[in-house]
């Protein structure tokens, strides 16, 4: 299948907050700790971790490890997950993806290195700040149709926001 073919059955979808995202969250990351090696930290990340705003109903879960990513990725696979990227530190998994498009529950989980949290940051930003995280909401919305089928472009046109209230979030909590 080729990637544009990946993406016409995996659009981007945006939705109104889901409560249930919550409850997924919380049964998979039981799940995980039961999987994964002793002191792996695990968290939910991403819009659908804040409250109010609409987002596409994946949940995005990080988990840090101080262990072997590619034989923590091994375990993650022989449980339902599908590798789809990896990079020297990180690997990505998803687990909903089906021949038919997304199930009812789909996850994406970014497996890194302990410390290698960005996204923490930016949620606990966004939480704290709903006019922020009303912006964010604004700027995904004017994306969505022009890269419905673009998951690469949506991405790309996000970062500059994401990675501004990153480092803001990043210099509050040092001067802290």
């Amino acid at each position: 299948m080729t990637l544009q073919e990946l993406w016409e059955l995996f659009p981007i979808v945006l939705t109104e907050h889901k409560a249930c995202w919550a409850e997924y969250y919380a049964k998979e990351q039981a799940r995980l700790k039961d999987l994964l090696p002793e002191g792996a930290v695990v968290n939910h990340i991403g819009s659908t971790a804040v409250k109010g705003i609409w987002a596409k109903p994946i949940v995005d879960i990080l988990v840090e490890v101080g262990g072997n990513l590619q034989d923590i990725a091994a375990i993650l696979q022989d449980n339902g997950y599908t590798k789809m990227s990896e990079e020297q530190n990180r690997i990505s998994l998803n687990m909903g993806y089906t021949v038919n498009g997304f199930a009812e529950k789909v996850f994406h989980l970014h497996l890194r290195r302990v410390g290698d949290h960005d996204e923490i940051y930016f949620r606990d930003y966004l939480i704290a700040h709903p006019d922020i995280a009303k912006e964010y909401e604004k700027l995904k919305l004017g994306l969505w149709k022009k890269y419905e089928h673009d998951r690469d472009g949506y991405t790309r046109q996000k970062s500059e926001f994401v990675r501004k209230y990153t480092d803001v979030a990043k210099e509050n909590k040092s001067s802290v």
